[in-house]
């Protein structure tokens, strides 16, 4: 949505649009005069022109410049009239429109309508096509963040905050003085400066203190920075200028990443000097919005280069020192989408940055990727307050206050777009699923209870028709937790769970055993009543037939389940008597379960050990009890197979 001066990086458009009758009308749309263009668009229509063609333009004219009742209002026509003429990027639009002026029902739909149309060729067809997370998930997210708006926040552009030796610069169009009648045609608003602002003791609020850099800046925008480590490096974007504005084939004046290298006079005075362009940069495709790693050996971008899956990408080089980068890496399909990526701030924990190509609550949503073993996480929302039904983006955190700025054009700012402070809760809720530990399936109606470290009941809540179950209370970072789990003919569980230090939520599978299975010595076997023979006899006796049964409607129940059975005896009588009786008894069994409907190469083996594995020391010549000698009678049947 914010594809105007402030995201800056996205001057391509990924349409190839058809000129309209409106000459001029066109002309302004491609210079990205949106504001002009629109104006004249309205025109035509009234003129009675409703072509396919203009509804598009007057439509974009308005999303570009996130004025979304009006983008939703042509939009609507558009895709009411000329249903199977647009593009499925039209059904998107429309989507994000909707969603930008919080019609979330309606919004839902066109989601739906985009995901059949895209299928598998994009991947926001499968991050909107309502599956695994919904708009409902999105809201349901805890609260985490305190926003406040900014003092030094105008009626134009402020935007791009970077923390830089303890105040924050900033990017503004309010100041235009140094070319006081420039504006730029896309929402006629002066050109992006740099200020720096001084952070409030309680860091809830920044004050202008100057112009930041005077050295680098030029008539044209100057915006998005990021420092090294030692804070004597600075990469900030800019319009392809030196000295001279440079275009592309078509036209299009791109973005690139420059450095400049700090030098500090005896009096504190800091200018920059020595302005390069990064030797990734190209006429023709943009590169803007750095952020540099901690350790200053990683700089992160955002790009429309070949390569790119989506409008932006997130990409990643490594510095190597004296002005030499690696080749720019993708950050790969986890992290972008087919839609807009942009924005992004890293730092030892985690990858944040803005997207409209995962499901957020209109426009561009932030994100956040967790650093996991060097790798990034499946993105996550971080929900309202922190994102809207606007652009939300810019989002630059201190991890160890939990305190940072982030920017958005919702309506209750001050101007187009607003840099607001928060402070982040660290807020975690716990859900999860219950499934049958043996067919994976999902169980229903299992009572599932959240318990503290004294064993005390917070929470009980019950598994859904799809297993799924959630707490409602929000818990504490860094805590264990016990979830019991019960459920009918299963065996009730207990898992000890511990949240993570940061906000989010902790899922947790509960795979429950059937009653008749149990866990022992490492194996797993079917646990049934005693199978009782006659005195030196094999024969399968009724009460014997009832305990086997239970075996048999077991493995009827789990058709994949495998077994092997095994026959003791005790140690009374001879050795070899013994092994041959626990023989025959193992094989009648065997043959009682497969003369029940079980296929007879579900069960393994069938062998009697006689008393070749006494579960005490009751061997021959010692004196035991009935009860311990009782102990060692016994038959056993092992799963070796579940799946």
């Amino acid at each position: 949505m914010k594809r105007r001066i402030t995201i800056l990086i996205l001057l391509t458009i990924q349409l190839v649009y058809s000129q309209t009758k409106n000459k001029a009308a066109d002309a302004l749309f491609d210079k990205m005069y949106y504001i002009d263009a629109a104006k004249s668009y309205e025109m035509s229509i009234k003129n009675g022109d409703t072509s396919k063609e203009v509804l598009q333009r007057i439509g974009d004219a308005y999303y570009f410049n996130t004025q979304m009742e009006n983008a939703s209002k042509w939009y609507s026509k558009l895709v009411a009239e000329y249903p199977d003429q647009v593009s499925s990027e039209y059904y998107f639009r429309y989507a994000q429109s909707l969603q930008g002026i919080q019609n979330y029902e309606l919004a839902k739909k066109w989601m739906v309508n985009f995901s059949a149309k895209k299928k598998s060729t994009d991947s926001r067809a499968q991050n909107f096509s309502l599956k695994t997370v919904t708009l409902e998930d999105i809201e349901r997210i805890k609260p985490q963040f305190i926003l406040e708006n900014l003092e030094i926040n105008s009626a134009y552009s402020d935007f791009g905050p970077m923390f830089y030796k303890g105040n924050l610069v900033y990017s503004t169009t309010s100041d235009s003085s140094y070319v006081k009648t420039a504006k730029y045609g896309w929402n006629d608003q002066p050109y992006l400066n740099l200020q720096l602002g001084q952070i409030s003791p309680t860091q809830t609020n920044v004050s202008f203190k100057e112009r930041f850099a005077k050295e680098i800046t030029t008539q044209y925008h100057e915006a998005c920075v990021a420092f090294s480590p030692d804070e004597k490096t600075i990469y900030f974007t800019r319009n392809n200028y030196n000295g001279k504005l440079k275009r592309d084939t078509k036209g299009v004046n791109n973005l690139k990443i420059y450095s400049a290298k700090a030098t500090e006079n005896s009096n504190g005075t800091v200018k920059w000097e020595n302005v390069k362009e990064l030797p990734f940069n190209s006429d023709n495709y943009s590169v803007g919005q750095p952020s540099i790693s901690k350790d200053g050996k990683k700089l992160y971008f955002v790009s429309d280069m070949p390569g790119t899956i989506g409008s932006t990408d997130l990409f990643v080089v490594d510095i190597l020192g004296e002005d030499q980068y690696s080749n720019p890496k993708n950050l790969g399909e986890k992290v972008n989408t087919s839609g807009r990526e942009m924005f992004p701030f890293i730092t030892d924990q985690a990858l944040y940055f803005a997207s409209d190509g995962f499901l957020g609550l209109g426009g561009l949503d932030v994100f956040e990727s967790r650093l996991n073993d060097g790798a990034f996480d499946v993105p996550s929302n971080l929900g309202a307050p922190l994102n809207s039904n606007m652009d939300d983006f810019g989002y630059i955190v201190n991890e160890e206050t939990n305190k940072g700025f982030v920017c958005s054009n919702r309506k209750t700012g001050k101007g187009d777009d607003d840099i607001y402070s928060f402070e982040r809760t660290c807020v975690q809720s716990i859900d999860g699923y219950i499934f049958d530990a043996v067919s994976n399936n999902k169980i229903p109606g299992a009572i599932v209870t959240l318990k503290n470290n004294s064993n005390q009941k917070i929470e009980e809540t019950v598994s859904k028709i799809d297993g799924k179950f959630e707490f409602s209370e929000p818990i504490n970072c860094n805590t264990s937790y016990t979830i019991e789990a019960v459920k009918d003919n299963f065996h009730t569980v207990s898992k000890a769970v511990t949240t993570a230090s940061f906000s989010g939520i902790t899922q947790v599978p509960i795979g429950l055993d059937p009653a008749l299975i149990e866990r022992k010595d490492g194996l797993l076997k079917i646990k049934i009543g005693i199978i009782l023979f006659d005195l030196n006899k094999s024969d399968i006796r009724y009460d014997a037939a009832i305990e086997l049964n239970k075996i048999v409607l077991l493995m009827t129940q789990y058709s994949t389940i495998t077994i092997k059975i095994e026959s003791h005896t005790d140690s009374r009588a001879n050795d070899q008597y013994n092994l041959e009786l626990s023989d025959r008894r193992a094989k009648a069994t065997r043959d009682y379960i497969i003369s029940q409907g079980i296929a007879p190469e579900r069960i393994e083996s069938a062998i009697g050990y006689g008393e070749t594995q006494l579960l005490n020391n009751c061997s021959n010549g010692v004196p035991c009890t009935e009860a311990q000698h009782q102990m060692n009678r016994r038959s056993e049947f092992i799963i070796t197979k579940m799946q």
